[in-house]
């Protein structure tokens, strides 16, 4: 059977009109129509991390029950006209709920550099000597350290006093 068109989610889904694997058993109940079986699709799509390309196999279980007429509730599907049963419903629902909402191509991807887009899987000792624009005052402050003469703010005056150590009182 042919895939319908808008099988799946944004980053993963089965390809419109690629095949679809259906190995299914019809009962014929007291309210109706039992279907249950396997359902076996290629879904395609791109890993979340890294965005390369990614192909799964999936198997999925279905169980849907197709009421005649006059019979079930609203939990369940009607028998269509002339005793016909419409599948895409019931397999688009186990399809879809069966496809990862965060595909990943690996399960240890590493995904792409924030800062640059580089792909880390290809330079796993890829870095970036940025300082974060939070932390550098505190980065100013470590460099200011390796000298003597430092300044304070008065809290009760507001104003800059200067501060000289013994070492550079000595020079």
């Amino acid at each position: 059977m042919p895939a319908p068109a808008d099988l799946g989610i944004e980053v993963i889904r089965v390809p419109e009109g690629s095949e679809i694997d259906l190995r299914l058993l019809l009962e014929s109940v007291v309210e109706g129509v039992l279907v249950s079986g396997n359902v076996d699709v290629v879904a395609v799509g791109e890993c979340a991390r890294c965005l390369d390309p990614l192909e799964r196999e999936l198997a999925v279980d279905v169980q849907e029950l197709y009421a005649y007429p006059g019979h079930g509730d609203e939990d369940t599907r009607s028998v269509v006209d002339d005793g016909l049963i419409d599948l895409e419903p019931a397999l688009r629902d186990a399809v879809v709920l069966a496809l990862p909402l965060a595909p990943l191509c690996r399960p240890d991807c590493p995904g792409l550099c924030s800062v640059c887009g580089a792909h880390l899987a290809g330079d796993p000792d890829h870095r970036h000597d940025e300082v974060d624009p939070r932390w550098a005052a505190l980065a100013a402050l470590r460099d200011d350290a390796g000298t003597t003469d430092s300044r304070t703010i008065d809290d009760r005056t507001g104003t800059a006093e200067d501060h000289r150590t013994a070492d550079n009182e000595e020079n």
